[in-house]
């Protein structure tokens, strides 16, 4: 009885019992207007068609506008109304200029990087016109001679994490999808808590709807009483709008602007195997201690000034000096990607690295669900003689994203990439490695989501240590997982290629 309560009063609940009310009273308002029914069809059919060549004639990705087109002339009196409420990336122009707004204010606490593209250059023209790419249009230098470490297991690099904040003396940004309580935040709080105590400021933003149930309803009320500054990304309302469509996916654990952690793990039990959820928990971590954790504090801070409405002077964060280090060779970049630019920085980071590789690509990543770009780039590398190999989790978290993500493998097979799936659980890395030159690693999926509507971060590194630390983790990892082959799949039936096709089609609205 305690828990049907419980979930009768969720707020989850309480929503959608508030979005069923307004839908039943537009029910109510047609049924009133009864007489008047066949001019509402006709004014929502014309909607719809205007709503389809407008989305015809955008900038959106082929498969996106497929995606929304075939259901709204399936249903044309409600489908053109529906992507107005949720598909249209207009709706957002607010945010997008405060968003802009932002980006520049944070432009402003960070140095060029114009001398260090000028001497990558003279090593390697290509890696210095993405490193160029990556500062002009996610507005974040390369820095030279930094020190980073791949951790290959969450469970590594929590002891690491617990270390590091267990020093701060001066701030801690946490930034992080999904929040839970268990054994690694309680622990983490404990340490937050002391720390505040010592008069370290504490922030942390979480995603509401990655936490929606994981984390007890106003539980940044509960932090922000501990004295954690705590704010929730895009908190979730009864409102039908596309900002449910934008989700804060980054992973940022920030002490002091000089250490800073990243990469795919979030802040719950299962990261670290505490929990065995879905079988072994295959996921990674970064360090990276120096000067470039000074582009994720300002990727906080910007973020922290969307959300919170503060306004901070950035300077006031930035280290007077940087704790010694060792000097390791190689490239570091860190940079964010948001849905509000119109940029899909991080595809094209992909891609330059998939069409560059001369002898591999190995990819490490929980969801495979590719545009046309990504899948071309993929088929052409592995057509071309590159060995293109993909690790993808065996047990799934999300049954009908796994099917999508198998439906792409006959066309990869047929083109020469190598799939693997991960056996003994699930594959939550992101990483992916080229040649022993380039990878890069955050909290990018190979998805839609990932790629087009959620706020992310990355790491491009060339030509560090931690490049091969990679290399050698998924060459490592291969060696548990299973080689998906042709034969293996063996001719699917008419009815699994027809539920194939439908995924796939309608893959952008997952």
């Amino acid at each position: 009885m305690k828990k049907i309560l419980s979930l009768l009063f969720h707020r989850v609940t309480v929503i959608a019992l508030a979005i069923l009310a307004q839908l039943a009273a537009l029910v109510l308002m047609v049924g009133r207007f009864s007489n008047f029914f066949p001019q509402f069809y006709v004014f929502f059919t014309v909607l719809s068609v205007i709503v389809v060549i407008f989305i015809a004639t955008g900038n959106h990705k082929s498969a996106y506008k497929i995606a929304w087109i075939i259901p709204i002339m399936l249903f044309p009196i409600l489908g053109g109304l529906f992507y107005l409420m949720l598909g249209n990336p207009r709706t957002s122009q607010r945010m997008k200029r405060k968003m802009q707004q932002l980006r520049l204010h944070g432009d402003r606490s960070l140095a060029s990087s114009a001398p260090i593209l000028k001497d990558l250059a003279k090593v390697d023209q290509h890696a210095a016109n993405q490193a160029r790419y990556i500062q002009n249009y996610a507005c974040y230098p390369v820095y030279k001679h930094s020190y980073s470490k791949f951790f290959p297991l969450g469970e590594l690099a929590f002891e690491s994490m617990l270390e590091e904040l267990r020093r701060a003396k001066h701030y801690i940004f946490l930034e992080y999808f999904i929040i839970e309580e268990g054994i690694m935040w309680n622990q983490i709080l404990d340490i937050l808590v002391a720390k505040v105590q010592e008069g370290v400021d504490v922030r942390l933003i979480y995603d509401d709807v990655g936490c929606l149930f994981k984390l007890p309803h106003k539980y940044d009320q509960k932090l922000e009483s501990m004295g954690i500054k705590t704010e929730r990304f895009h908190p979730l309302t009864a409102k039908l709008t596309a900002t449910l469509n934008y989700r804060d996916h980054r992973k940022f654990l920030i002490i002091d602007g000089h250490t800073g952690f990243t990469g795919g793990i979030n802040l719950a039990d299962e990261y670290i195997n505490a929990y065995g959820k879905l079988g072994h928990w295959k996921d990674s971590a970064f360090l990276i201690k120096g000067e470039p954790v000074w582009s994720l504090t300002v990727m906080f801070l910007t973020m922290w000034e969307y959300v919170r409405g503060e306004t901070d002077n950035l300077g006031d964060f930035r280290p007077k000096e940087f704790p010694p280090t060792p000097l390791e060779p190689g490239y570091i970049q860190p940079f964010g990607d948001n849905p509000l630019d119109g940029e899909a920085v991080s595809e094209t980071v992909y891609l330059n690295l998939i069409n560059r590789a001369r002898r591999y690509v190995y990819i490490n990543t929980p969801y495979l669900i590719l545009d046309n770009e990504v899948l071309t780039a993929l088929s052409a590398a592995a057509k071309s003689g590159v060995d293109v190999r993909i690790v993808t989790p065996h047990i799934p978290d999300k049954p009908i994203v796994h099917a999508v993500t198998r439906s792409y493998y006959p066309i990869l097979l047929q083109s020469g990439v190598r799939i693997y799936e991960y056996s003994p659980g699930f594959m939550h890395s992101k990483a992916i490695v080229a040649d022993d030159e380039v990878a890069v690693v955050g909290s990018i999926n190979l998805d839609y989501r990932s790629l087009y509507l959620a706020f992310e971060n990355g790491v491009w590194l060339w030509q560090t240590p931690s490049v091969l630390q990679i290399r050698d983790d998924i060459l490592d990892t291969l060696r548990v997982c299973e080689e998906i082959t042709l034969k293996k799949m063996a001719d699917p039936s008419a009815l699994r290629r027809l539920r194939w096709s439908v995924l796939r089609l309608l893959a952008p609205l997952f």
